[in-house]
């Protein structure tokens, strides 16, 4: 039985995106852990520190592996990581003395984490993208519009739908910049041996480093960034402000479309039990929810910040339990955000009858 929000049988309703729930899947992340051991594999064969058949044996192994999550799960619950029990999985299949080698648990989880991570920039950037034309379509249609300005919520002097509407639109495109130069800091192989210091690669750190960052197509790094988590809690970060955005939008739908003021008008809304007659924002609503939520998570990823000397047994996996559910509020907001903005039918003054 699941209690979070996401996957709910029933709160998953308002909360899931389907999407992003399969880029962050356990078959997926599984997947991205089997193509860093292969890869792992193959260049070490090639870097001479594995015979080379047998590293390529171990590789095709690897990539053809039935995984037993329930054996992960319970390795999980021994050892804090599920690389132990994998490698143990995985030389039941291949020539031990080809896989994992010179690697760490560590390694193998944060590589896997940042091929999620490239998935679901792809996904952000797509739906930042359509959002932000969909917004621009409603400029377009009802810039012109006369419309009351408000400051600290009371009436102040007439302004245009666009003057509006740009104040939803415009962060976006900011935030499309910014998602290049944020991925440019979380796409990175992690490759850093038992210390970080990649001593077990002696001199072929270097090349085993780029072959295994190509193959992934990620970054090569000179060091290890096992205890270096700024480019993650940065991405977190990064999130929250896509959220708070997309709450602006949504607090200002639902102040709009209030009894008496009926600055805009929508197709759909949600309906109430004990009173029929009522049209909820349920969509803008939602969107204040869930950059409220985004927000107060930011908070965890900076304490996952502080991780002490070269790995930490705490911070790191309070990384697991916060970035996920961050990434799903986003991806869930970005998506009612889209609907939300097909949905609008008027913005600003409604004609007089």
């Amino acid at each position: 039985m699941t209690t979070c929000v996401f996957d709910h049988p029933w709160l998953s309703g308002l909360f899931n995106d389907a999407e992003m729930a399969d880029i962050l899947s356990p078959d997926r992340q599984m997947a991205h852990m089997l193509a860093f051991e292969a890869a792992w594999s193959r260049a070490c064969g090639k870097a001479g520190l594995f015979d080379a058949v047998k590293a390529e044996d171990a590789a095709r192994a690897i990539e053809s592996a039935q995984i037993d999550l329930a054996d992960i799960a319970a390795g999980m619950g021994e050892d804090g990581v599920p690389i132990p029990r994998l490698v143990k999985q995985l030389k039941a299949l291949a020539p031990a003395e080809a896989l994992h080698k010179g690697a760490t648990s560590q390694d193998v989880v944060d590589t896997a984490l940042v091929l999620a991570l490239r998935e679901a920039s792809n996904l952000i950037e797509t739906r930042l993208t359509e959002l932000e034309k969909h917004l621009a379509t409603l400029e377009t249609e009802f810039g012109d519009t006369p419309l009351m300005g408000r400051t600290r919520m009371q009436a102040a002097t007439e302004i245009t739908v666009r003057d509006r509407v740009l104040s939803w639109r415009l962060p976006l495109l900011d935030h499309l910049k910014t998602l290049d130069q944020k991925r440019a800091d979380v796409e990175k192989v992690q490759i850093g041996g038992a210390s970080g210091d990649r001593k077990a690669l002696k001199d072929k750190a270097d090349v085993v480093v780029a072959d295994v960052a190509n193959t992934l197509g990620l970054a090569p790094t000179d060091k290890a960034w096992h205890a270096m988590r700024h480019g993650i809690a940065g991405y977190a970060s990064f999130l929250s402000l896509i959220t708070g955005t997309l709450g602006k939008f949504g607090q200002d739908v639902v102040l709009m479309s209030q009894q008496g003021i009926g600055d805009i008008a929508m197709s759909g809304g949600g309906g109430s039990s004990a009173m029929p007659h009522k049209q909820n924002p349920v969509s803008a609503e939602l969107l204040v929810t869930l950059a409220r939520f985004n927000a107060t998570q930011v908070s965890a990823m900076h304490h996952a910040l502080i991780h002490e000397q070269e790995r930490s047994g705490t911070a790191w996996t309070l990384e697991w339990m916060v970035l996920p559910q961050m990434l799903m509020a986003t991806a869930r907001s970005l998506a009612v955000a889209i609907d939300m903005s097909q949905k609008i039918t008027r913005i600003g003054q409604a004609p007089s009858a």
